[in-house]
């Protein structure tokens, strides 16, 4: 109902399509992944056929979306955004830094474990900062595709505290819809007069 409304009233159906993508990755995200692939096949659909064929790329990925799961657990990124700026500069652990020319001599990548040897394509390694190690930014949902993206998680998690022999971890809350904001505004290009 709500896109023949803006679509008769003369919305410009690009600008359609980019909430589409947006809604796709802020509201869907994980919850199913595909729908930012629609979206966004839709937006290239369209400005490959135009008006009015270009009409059933737009319904389409309206539909989709409108009936995956949905999770806005991509809004994690903020809280890993916020401690960033929080925390000042932090070392990457020197065993993930480079350690092509230079680095080598330097000891970076010394103890490096190569993930995909495993199985599971994870090794319980120290990918964080010791300064936010047992740090959780991302908490997925029960929706959807997340639901096999939790489980799995929850097995690397418990692998990794048992190699580190991290006693307690963090969940970082949610950040306020003001903080939120003012992040994003930190993302927008800067103009130049």
């Amino acid at each position: 109902y709500w896109l023949a409304k803006m679509l008769y009233a003369g919305e410009d159906p690009r600008f359609i399509l980019r909430r589409l993508i947006i809604l796709a990755g802020e509201d869907i995200g994980l919850g199913d992944p595909m729908g930012l692939v629609v979206a966004s096949s839709a937006a290239q659909a369209f400005d490959y056929i135009g008006l009015p064929e270009g009409i059933y790329p737009i319904v389409e990925a309206t539909l989709y979306l409108a009936t995956a799961p949905k999770s806005n657990s991509a809004g994690s990124y903020f809280k890993a955004f916020q401690l960033i700026e929080d925390e000042g500069k932090i070392d990457v652990p020197q065993h993930l830094q480079d350690a092509n020319r230079d680095g080598h001599a330097l000891g970076h990548g010394k103890g490096y474990q190569y993930p995909h040897e495993d199985p599971e394509h994870f090794l319980p390694q120290q990918y964080l900062p010791s300064g936010v190690l047992g740090t959780y930014f991302y908490q997925p949902s029960e929706q959807g595709h997340e639901q096999e993206v939790k489980q799995r998680l929850e097995r690397w998690r418990e692998a990794q505290r048992r190699a580190l022999g991290i006693e307690s971890t963090q969940d970082i809350p949610d950040l306020p819809q003001d903080t939120i904001q003012e992040i994003k505004h930190k993302h927008r290009p800067s103009t130049t007069t």
